[in-house]
């Protein structure tokens, strides 16, 4: 069979397989355990020990004003890491495994030795920079229920900055990857995102239990954090950005020892495909998802083919052509067994990177009060759209407790998300809706509280 004939039979494949897509049983939660307060770091490392060198003083620094703890999961090294550990830092716990886990094992390993309250994964290739942990853990006290705080990602002089922290679920076109990572507007903090690099972010350990920790399935690297904020998301348990939390990445250097680029690409896409069938419980946002997955696999695939024939050689159709090659077998292999808490398709409009959460000036006022439209209370959460996402301007700022932007071209559904957070988040007493179009949102925004409109 011809390769182009193959991917239209690879892609009719997947396409059918999908609308086949059987319920799988749940993950099951690990057992609960009482924590103390404080924070556990857990650090999967494979022959990093010169980056742990570089690491560890970072971190014993900037733990020093917390209970806390290091686990590093010496994950197959050779190198020498867990003696040199022993040695050098005693006050780290090396959990070691002989043989090379995935990403998600290792760190299930760290986890489950955790004491604390809150639970840090970092890669052995961050660096961190002065009070990392302390604007971590200022999220938590400062939005309920919150799941995870993940950190904002810097790169190296002169390195492309590949990775913000600030992660988006958004595909301008068909041929580009549904998650990417924007550049953070200057003054924004906690704005919602999909989910925090489990890289760099710190979770609350009772929900990564109740959640069964980091998916196995996702192997050997790639999208289980992508998988686990998702998750944590459909029962209402947000993720946000915090950029006070700062470090540097020395982007893949672990992974690029063990991967080339090809398989790394491919990696992914396998990867992403499993994280759609396994993790989106919503029949219509998955029917989105996965013909939009399976169209950019095909438009990639007979893209590469082409190029291929002109030069003799590219990488693309290996990557695409054999993730749609396994697309059928994956999606037959079940998803989530029950619809989410959280609307699906409201999740994906909070986190598509049409929406930034600014801190005001202004001390809460009383009663609790939001505003939905485009004028400020003194001492109000503000929720306003914006036909640019840019900085509120100062004295909005020096008015209001705290301000939601919501880019107008995203429509409705990224207002409704906005404002239903929102008010999961302060819990308003009373809710202004400013002109008729907000009305529509009154009971998103404070059900059995009282909402004025005007």
């Amino acid at each position: 069979m011809k390769p182009e004939n193959k991917v239209a039979f690879w892609y009719t494949a997947a396409r059918i397989a999908g609308a086949l897509r059987p319920r799988r049983r749940a993950i099951t939660p690990w057992p609960a355990r009482e924590t103390a307060p404080g924070i556990s770091v857990v650090i999967p490392s494979r022959n990093g020990k010169d980056l742990l060198a570089a690491q560890l003083p970072g971190i014993v620094r900037e733990l020093d004003r917390f209970p806390a703890e290091i686990v590093v999961v010496d994950n197959g090294s050779d190198d020498g890491t867990a003696e040199w550990l022993h040695s050098a830092w005693p006050q780290v716990q090396v959990e070691i495994s002989p043989t090379p886990l995935s990403f998600a094992r290792a760190v299930n390993r760290g986890i489950a030795l955790a004491r604390y309250s809150h639970v840090c994964l970092l890669n052995n290739d961050m660096i961190l920079e002065p009070d990392f942990f302390a604007a971590l853990v200022r999220a938590f006290e400062q939005v309920p229920d919150l799941f995870s705080a993940t950190a904002q990602i810097f790169f190296p002089k002169g390195a492309r900055r590949e990775e913000t922290g600030k992660a988006v679920y958004a595909q301008p076109t068909p041929a580009d990857f549904p998650i990417r990572c924007d550049e953070p507007i200057p003054g924004e903090d906690l704005t919602y995102v999909l989910y925090g690099s489990g890289g760099c972010t710190l979770y609350d350990a009772a929900k990564l239990r109740v959640l069964g920790s980091m998916d196995e399935a996702y192997e050997p690297v790639y999208v289980e954090d992508l998988d686990i904020g998702y998750r944590a998301w459909q029962r209402g348990w947000p993720s946000v950005y915090v950029a006070g939390a700062m470090l540097e990445h020395r982007h893949r250097a672990t992974a690029s020892r063990y991967f080339t680029a090809e398989q790394l690409d491919e990696i992914l896409e396998i990867n992403y495909l499993r994280f759609v069938v396994r993790a989106v419980a919503s029949r219509e946002v998955f029917r989105k998802l996965w013909i939009q997955a399976l169209d950019r696999l095909r438009i990639r695939a007979e893209l590469g083919l082409r190029q291929r024939a002109a030069t003799a050689r590219s990488r693309v159709p290996a990557a695409a052509c054999n993730a749609l090659r396994r697309a059928a077998r994956i999606a037959l292999g079940g998803g989530p067994p029950a619809a989410a808490d959280f609307p699906e398709d409201l999740l994906l409009a909070l986190s598509a990177g049409g929406i930034a959460v600014f801190p005001g000036r202004a001390a809460l006022g009383t009663p609790r009060t939001l505003v939905a439209g485009p004028s400020p209370q003194a001492g109000a959460v503000l929720v306003a759209f914006t036909d640019r996402l840019e900085p509120p301007r100062t004295d909005v700022l020096a008015a209001c407790h705290e301000v939601v932007l919501v880019r107008r071209s995203d429509g409705p559904l990224a207002f409704r998300a906005a404002l239903r957070q929102t008010a999961r988040k302060w819990r308003p007493e009373v809710a202004y809706l400013l002109g008729d179009e907000m009305a529509q949102f009154a009971g998103d925004c404070c059900p059995a509280r009282p909402v004025i409109s005007s």
